[in-house]
């Protein structure tokens, strides 16, 4: 029981970091209204005795000579209806503050699913790469989306629960002042019920964790099912996935209904455990103690009161537990995030003028594995069209990755323009690339808004119509768009959907053509397009050589004929590297050798 009530101090000051010391606003507003509410309970004591005609008496106890107090301060009358007044202002005090607490907890919720969502998202944006590649996108849709929400449950709950600890605290002081005897039997009671229910509270935790991590599995298996879509479905291979998925389904239903005994177990046992307790107590305070009449009738109701409390505080411990798996998860994932955050230097790039240089790069993806990278190094200036071409897992991707300072290198140095890449700003650097790659990324919008990315660059409505219209025809599938219904403003569906393969890639290209980057680089940029349309988009690719840097991952001869200079790598390293022409005449190099083995030819 120790342990669990540690739990709950713990988490508060989990929330506590993400709310900050406001978060006590709502226990100290708990305390003044089951103060209130105490005080109207203990004033039944003195109203019993003034029900004959009488006056309270201030030798009849403590309650009574309180009475007295407040009444001879305020100059009232000592009568039946001067006690009813003030048990009445009591009970109002007590509902005035109750709102005061529901109306901060709603804020603190409301800054809570903030903080937790947005400050998650900033997270998510400037997470490593390494880290990103470890989970699945299950796992960050889930955190952001259900966990966020459950967290914010199992706040209500942590307040809930915090607020009848108070309560009870405050119900079990009062049955002292009334008879130690009484309050000695209202403790013992509350803690043997509390007791009673520590397993079964643990066995929920336990539930609840399963089930936040469990979530994250089924959003999984549902977005992956959704994204290969086409290809499960042409294939009729639905049901290949539905059984993983019908797994993790079944696995959470088992936990939802266990949580859901146990809370309805809770429940069912309310009345009866204070039913009972209620009579067994009247019995000892009648046979045993030989209270009077008054005292008894107090201790009831005062004693119902704390009874349910302490059954209160077992049912938030009890939601409390259910949900907490859910903030337990979403804490976690923030500490992780902070510890794979991707550091940012303070120097910016404000233009690229002069060179990338690699020196002595070495980078591996994997402690004690091979090197991806060896020992590599290398200069691209500025302005100039370089191909990196190899075999599969020669390192071209990883090359470009390292310029792109989405891996930092294990040794050795990169330095853009002469700053070393770990004091740079890489926000800086990256909004100066260009980045089309085989895998297309297209948003569910309009393909206005997909090739100018929401107006990013402010231009005005004109301004940005020719703009967009000239990247278009560039990238030639301007006339394909004013086919369509709707020119530029019609939607492309999910991940382009409504487009093949090659209108997604012109469309990408479009988009950082319109970028104006002054480092393009293009990983099979021209892969999924025909030879017309690949035609095309070369000559506005060659149109832009000497005007930004360049720099072509590629499998085709034809998309690096004209480059400045060619990169062959092989196994982490440049073996050769020359023009095009300078290469092809060497019979003896590696790069005749694939030309000869039409390897680069799909």
């Amino acid at each position: 029981m120790l342990s669990s009530l540690f739990d709950i101090f713990r988490y508060i000051k989990m929330f506590q970091s993400y709310l900050g010391k406001r978060i006590y606003v709502i226990f100290v507003l708990g305390l003044l209204a089951s103060l209130s509410e105490g005080f109207g309970i203990l004033m039944m004591m003195p109203l019993l005795e003034t029900l004959d005609g009488s006056e309270v008496n201030p030798s009849d106890g403590f309650a009574s000579s309180l009475m007295i107090n407040i009444i001879n301060f305020f100059n009232l009358e000592n009568s039946t209806v001067t006690v009813l007044v003030i048990i009445a202002l009591a009970f109002c005090l007590k509902g005035v503050i109750a709102f005061a607490a529901l109306t901060v907890n709603a804020l603190l919720k409301g800054n809570l699913l903030r903080e937790l969502k947005g400050r998650l998202f900033d997270h998510y944006t400037s997470m490593s790469y390494k880290y990103f590649s470890t989970k699945d996108t299950g796992h960050f849709t889930n955190l952001i989306n259900e966990q966020a929400t459950r967290a914010l449950e199992s706040f209500s709950q942590v307040t809930i629960l915090g607020g009848q600890i108070i309560n009870t605290l405050v119900l079990m002081s009062l049955a002292f002042f009334i008879s130690w005897e009484f309050g000695s039997m209202a403790v013992g009671v509350g803690i043997i019920l509390l007791i009673l229910f520590v397993r079964l509270n643990t066995w929920v935790r336990s539930l609840s964790r399963i089930t936040a991590l469990e979530n994250g599995v089924l959003t999984k298996w549902l977005i992956q099912t959704l994204q290969a879509f086409k290809y499960l479905a042409a294939t009729g291979q639905t049901l290949v996935l539905k059984e993983s998925i019908s797994r993790s389904i079944s696995k959470l239903v088992k936990n939802q209904i266990g949580m859901a005994v146990a809370a309805a177990f809770t429940q069912s046992v309310r009345e009866p455990i204070a039913v009972l307790f209620i009579v067994l107590i009247v019995f000892i305070q009648i046979i045993i103690f030989e209270q009077t009449i008054e005292p008894i009738l107090v201790s009831i109701v005062l004693f119902y009161r704390a009874l349910n409390t302490v059954l209160g505080i077992q049912g938030a411990f009890q939601a409390t537990f259910t949900l907490i798996g859910s903030m337990e998860l979403m804490d976690t994932e923030f500490k992780n995030q902070r510890k794979n955050k991707v550091p940012s230097g303070q120097k910016k790039i404000e233009t690229f003028s002069d060179k990338i240089s690699f020196k002595n790069v070495s980078f591996n993806y994997h402690e004690g594995s091979q090197c991806v990278i060896a020992d590599m190094s290398i200069d691209f200036p500025v302005r100039k069209s370089i191909a990196l071409v190899g075999e599969s897992g020669a390192g071209k991707s990883t090359v470009v990755d390292l310029i792109s300072l989405i891996h930092q290198p294990q040794r050795g140095k990169i330095l853009i323009d002469g700053i070393d890449s770990n004091i740079i700003n890489k926000t800086s650097w990256r909004e100066q690339i260009g980045y089309v790659a085989q895998d297309t990324v297209i948003f569910d919008d309009t393909i206005k808004n997909n090739i100018s990315m929401w107006n990013s660059s402010n231009l005005n409505e004109s301004e940005l119509e020719n703009k967009i219209r000239e990247v278009a025809k560039k990238s030639n599938i301007l006339e394909f768009i004013q086919s369509l219904p709707d020119g530029f403003d019609s939607y492309v569906g999910d991940r382009g959907l409504l487009l093949s393969g090659g209108q997604k890639q012109r469309l990408f290209i479009a988009r950082e053509l319109f970028r104006e980057p002054n480092l393009l680089i293009l990983d099979e940029a021209t892969s999924a397009l025909d030879s017309v349309s690949e035609n095309e988009i070369q000559k506005s690719i060659d149109s832009l050589k000497g005007q930004i840097s360049i720099i072509f991952i590629a499998h085709r001869l034809s998309t690096i004929k004209n480059v400045d200079l060619i990169l062959i790598l092989k196994n982490g390293k440049v073996i050769e590297s020359g023009s095009y022409s300078q290469l092809i005449e060497d019979k003896n190099s590696n790069f005749s050798d694939l030309v000869s083995m039409q390897f680069l030819e799909k």
